[in-house]
């Protein structure tokens, strides 16, 4: 498991956006970059900085997602036939540790991938512990019985901040299944993602 080396919401500050839409993030008090050159006026960003700023801030999205597996994701999006970046969305949106996360499982990614981690999830049944495991339409998301009783996982399921969206089924509070794969349009961003930038960044 990569293990996140910088603050977390530093990504905010650093975007500008409160990318994953929470209220404790820095950027709805000081919206300039941190550090002592947060302040100064920004110059015209050039494409490439407007790509690496859009994959930066789609892989920080999805938490601990590490370049090489980023990178992966987007190569196997450009294999797969249709609209390249509609794929990627798929393909990211079909991790076990956002499914967690849009099931509500958790309040964050942060702890949806910890979820994973620890073993308190099964899929189809049995238990995983492999946090980017691909999950496929049909597949069922439960809860381990420990976990049910966690206060992290209780509160996640009262937050009023987000929805579980169409493509993600509840079955009670324990249990989801993936019933379709999301297209862009579909994803509940809080802030607009381009993934259009993202291919446009990989394919230079």
């Amino acid at each position: 498991m990569s293990k996140r080396q910088s603050a977390k919401y530093k990504l905010d500050r650093r975007m500008g956006e409160n990318i994953w839409g929470r209220p404790k993030s820095p950027v709805n008090k000081r919206e300039y970059g941190p550090g002592q050159h947060g302040q100064r006026r920004k110059g015209k960003m050039s494409d490439f900085g407007l790509q690496l700023r859009a994959k930066q801030k789609l892989k920080g999205y999805y938490g601990d997602v590490t370049e090489k597996q980023f990178k992966a994701c987007y190569q196997e999006a450009a294999r797969m036939k249709g609209d390249t970046s509609q794929n990627l969305i798929g393909l990211l949106e079909q991790r076990l540790d956002m499914i967690v996360y849009r099931a509500k499982f958790a309040p964050t990614i942060f702890a949806a991938r910890q979820l994973v981690s620890h073993g308190h999830i099964r899929v189809n049944g049995v238990k995983c512990n492999i946090a980017s495991r691909r999950c496929f339409v049909g597949d069922e998301i439960s809860l381990g019985s420990k976990a049910t009783e966690m206060a992290l996982v209780m509160e996640a399921q009262q937050l009023a901040e987000r929805e579980v969206p169409d493509y993600v089924t509840a079955d009670g509070n324990t249990k989801v299944a993936l019933t379709r794969i999301p297209t862009l349009d579909e994803v509940p961003y809080p802030v607009k993602m381009e993934p259009n930038l993202v291919v446009e960044f990989y394919s230079r």
